[in-house]
């Protein structure tokens, strides 16, 4: 009697674990190309990798970098257009990976590179324009017409790159109190004090932090237990290391991501945690196009344990699966969207010989199905 009790709770308990574990992948792209369309969806399977199709969101311009809204219903995506820059706020299907267009506010700040959502706000990072802009949400998801904007000013010492700001990312902070912005063109990072229902003055400037003259600072992503902050330079390829407490940088560790002896062109472009917190992942275009992987050790230093090659060219964003087993690589100028196998305990990656072929992907978000 027990052998035929057994038999089947074998059998439940491997189905459980053979269950489909299915995410919506949201691609971003470039249709200035003539080869991307708009926004893509599919179907992603974090068992087998396998993916499928599932929308196409037509008739929207440059949607270069997304951010999905509070609850998987909305998406918001920046419009890079020079100085007819918006953003486009979508409510988003997940079931049917369908995109439902609301509405789309000027940004009033040319080449808007970076988008992020909570419940009460939408804030761009315009690269051209060398500010921020600050959306309210309406209750139906749309975006409110602009309620701040915040300009940069200054340069720094590359004259062909930093001859004015470039504000290239905004952050929310672990705590949400704040909003860390990375400006390329001025070498620095600004604090801002975060007040969601602060009006016409959401952002408040806190503190700046200036790095390295000519580094060009980009991406910034907060370790998992929000005691750090890893920021990936583009121009010189290098990552500054800081303890992260209530609003205030300090700098404990530079490296790089390139190997010693490079001589090449830079490109520095995103910068992953893997979902456990244990690895970091950098990306650089430039004659590299490789992902270095870095182990963080004890006090959140960053030690390199390989440089892989992303086998196309321009890779710009990257996402890791929420359950940590993949990593996708956007590929901006072959069209394509690399698979790579994750390692859990070592964080090596390998090619799944899996590829998506989208035009210009620049930005990929993972997303629930449902």
């Amino acid at each position: 009697m027990k052998k035929l009790l057994f038999f089947p709770v074998i059998m439940l308990a491997f189905q459980s674990c053979a269950q489909k574990k299915d995410y919506n992948l949201i691609v971003g792209t470039y249709t200035n190309t003539g080869k991307s369309e708009g926004i893509y969806v599919y179907d992603f399977d974090t068992n087998t990798a396998a993916f499928k199709a599932k929308s196409v969101t037509k008739n929207v311009e440059n949607p270069s970098y997304l951010a999905l809204g509070e609850g998987n219903k909305t998406i918001y995506a920046v419009n890079e257009t020079s100085e007819t820059s918006a953003a486009s706020a979508f409510n988003f299907d997940a079931a049917s990976g369908k995109l439902t267009f609301l509405n789309k506010q000027a940004t009033n700040g040319a080449d808007p590179c970076y988008i992020i959502a909570d419940q009460k706000n939408v804030i761009t990072a315009n690269y051209s324009g060398g500010s921020i802009s600050v959306f309210g949400i309406e209750k139906d998801g749309s975006l409110s017409a602009i309620k701040q904007l915040v300009n940069h000013s200054g340069k720094s010492i590359d004259k062909a790159r930093q001859g004015s700001s470039h504000v290239h990312m905004a952050q929310f902070t672990p705590d949400h109190k704040y909003v860390v912005v990375d400006d390329l063109g001025t070498d620095k990072v600004y604090i801002y004090t975060y007040n969601p229902d602060g009006g016409n003055k959401v952002l408040t400037i806190k503190d700046s932090v200036a790095i390295n003259p000519g580094s060009g600072p980009r991406h910034l992503v907060f370790s998992k237990d929000a005691k750090y902050a890893y920021l990936i330079h583009e121009i010189d390829g290098g990552i500054t290391v800081f303890s992260y407490s209530d609003g205030s940088l300090t700098e404990i560790q530079e490296t790089k991501i390139t190997e010693d002896g490079f001589k090449g062109e830079n490109g520095a472009a995103d910068i992953q945690l893997s979902p456990d917190g244990k690895f970091l992942y950098a990306s650089n275009r430039g004659s590299e196009n490789k992902i270095t992987i870095f182990a963080i050790e004890k006090g959140g230093l960053l030690s390199v344990r390989a440089y892989v090659p992303t086998l196309g060219k321009g890779p710009r964003n990257f996402a890791i699966d929420p359950t940590g087993k993949y990593l996708l690589v956007a590929h901006q100028y072959t069209n394509d969207i690399v698979i790579f196998e994750r390692n859990m305990e070592t964080g090596a990656l390998t090619d799944t010989g899996k590829r998506i072929e989208v035009g210009a992907p620049v930005c990929l978000v993972f997303a629930p199905a449902q």
